[in-house]
């Protein structure tokens, strides 16, 4: 695939960061003729893997939230979202609908909603080392 532009940022893992994202992504995303539905997809998938950071990654702590955010040519873009935090033990595990390490009101659904609103999910993390999220969306519509 050939790139054509590319954003990246850095962030506290603060809640307040999480709608900042979502919203950062999307704006950069929309040189593509993205419909509404595609939006609100690609703002989702950031808003779960921000919230992964910060709840799970920087567990009562605050690091730094990565992302960088690809457009390509073919009208795909790429969101990976990477942090320093405590990595993931069993990723297999972690990606099962409804498990969640933390217990309590967490639904455990944030790898499936990832999933279900991308065109590829990629999941890498060393325990002590940080997690990378990589997702892929195909966008029907062309180049702006």
């Amino acid at each position: 695939m050939k790139k054509i532009n590319e954003l990246k940022m850095t962030f506290d893992s603060r809640s307040v960061n999480e709608s900042f994202s979502r919203m950062a992504v999307a704006a950069f995303a929309t040189q593509l003729d993205m419909t509404v539905e595609e939006m609100g997809d690609i703002k989702t998938v950031v808003s779960e893997a921000v919230t992964n950071c910060i709840v799970h990654a920087y567990r009562n702590t605050i690091g730094k939230i990565y992302i960088t955010c690809t457009v390509f040519e073919e009208g795909v873009v790429r969101v990976k979202i990477r942090d320093k935090g405590c990595g993931i033990p069993d990723i297999e595990k972690a990606m099962e609908p409804l498990y969640t390490s933390l217990g309590g009101d967490r639904s455990g659904l944030g790898f499936s909603v990832m999933e279900s609103f991308s065109d590829k999910l990629i999941v890498r993390s060393k325990v002590g080392v940080g997690t990378t999220v990589t997702i892929d969306k195909k966008i029907k519509g062309k180049l702006i």
